[in-house]
């Protein structure tokens, strides 16, 4: 069988944390026992010495009670996947199982391999367009495409960066930038051309599960050009793999500046307008929040009122503390490109997490 998380595994990861990781910093999700903060490997130079960082803060990460690991082809020029897939390699070494982690990627944006090339038009055209994986009619906006093979030659591509034969989470990489160079009807021929392939690839054993990672999609009003209803993309999930299809994650920014998943009702579900909460929960989508720290900006200065509800001793802990509380967000993905950032993080899983002070606080504010 390939090798990928199960829900055997994933128990068994948490279950080494018993006593050390507080209530509620794992929760179960398709099966699956996730960590309620995942490590993420988007900023950074494409260097050997932040790849060096990243592959010590990553082994770090899971040490401290992290099975899920976020990265995409495009962090790095490919370098942070490689990162990961050293870090694997350790935690291999230590003891850590395959069957114990959620490893997840994104493709869709066009990257070179390692370093920004001296000719970028020329690489792509010899790497992508020249063997025909690319056709420019296929690319949004000069830098996205999702057709199919496309996301064939990445998914591959990938694997090979993060030594694996399959990933557990695929998603596809702010699709809403199509939306601004495509038409409604044609981006959802597109998608579903995708997620025909995706499920193709789950078939294969290539692929545990599939999603949507945005940005500005989900949080964007329903008028907005970029704005994407989840029911209408489930759908075509469910025409590509019936059922029991495959796609069940979506990833989005949350954050104490970003909260629009929480409190905007935009998704169009059976004749309501739900929050991306409600809606993700009424059709079975696990949702991962991004920027869970905004690149820290969120982490300095917080009101007193946000101090107060949510406790602890520091701005870092409390907006992080913040995210992962909220309901229906499974993991909080933060940035760890080093050590000290991952074992200061991962304090947090000692504490468990206050739904209550997510409630009190817009209960404060709405005041």
């Amino acid at each position: 069988m390939t090798a990928r998380a199960t829900p055997e595994g994933t128990a068994r990861f948490a279950e080494r944390f018993a006593g050390r990781a507080a209530p509620g910093h794992f929760r179960q999700r398709l099966g699956l026992t996730l960590s309620s903060i995942g490590v993420g490997t988007y900023l950074g130079e494409p260097d050997s010495k932040t790849d060096q960082s990243y592959v010590e803060a990553v082994v770090a990460a899971v040490r401290s009670g992290v099975n899920v690991i976020d990265c995409a082809i495009n962090y790095r020029f490919q370098r942070s996947e490689r990162a990961v897939g050293a870090a694997l390699g350790r935690l291999a070494a230590e003891g850590f199982r395959r069957d114990e982690l959620l490893v997840c990627t994104k493709a869709g944006y066009l990257t070179p391999d390692g370093e920004l090339p001296s000719d970028p038009h020329e690489y792509f055209r010899r790497e992508y367009l020249d063997p025909g994986i690319l056709r420019m009619e296929d690319v949004a906006a000069g830098i996205h495409c999702v057709a199919p093979r496309y996301l064939e030659d990445q998914l591959s591509r990938s694997l090979t960066n993060l030594g694996l034969e399959c990933v557990d989470v695929f998603y596809l990489h702010n699709p809403e930038t199509q939306l601004s160079h495509v038409s409604r009807d044609e981006f959802d021929r597109r998608l579903l051309a995708a997620f025909r392939f995706l499920e193709s690839s789950v078939a294969a054993g290539r692929i545990l599960y599939y999603g949507l990672a945005t940005w500005n999609a989900f949080r964007q009003a329903p008028s907005s050009p970029e704005h994407i209803a989840l029911a209408d993309v489930t759908s075509l999930a469910q025409e590509a793999g019936g059922a029991r299809h495959h796609f069940r994650f979506v990833q989005l920014p949350f954050n104490l500046a970003m909260t629009e998943a929480l409190v905007q009702p935009n998704q169009p579900v059976d004749g309501a307008f739900l929050t991306m909460v409600q809606a993700a929960e009424r059709l079975a989508i696990t949702l991962v929040a991004s920027a869970s720290l905004l690149q820290g900006r969120v982490a300095r200065n917080l009101p007193a009122p946000v101090r107060e509800v949510l406790g602890l001793d520091n701005d870092v802990h409390r907006a992080l503390q913040f995210v992962r509380s909220t309901p229906g967000i499974t993991t909080a993905v933060v940035g760890m490109s080093r050590v000290e950032h991952a074992e200061y993080n991962l304090r947090l899983a000692a504490v468990e997490p206050t739904p209550e002070s997510v409630l009190r606080l817009f209960e404060h504010f709405a005041s």
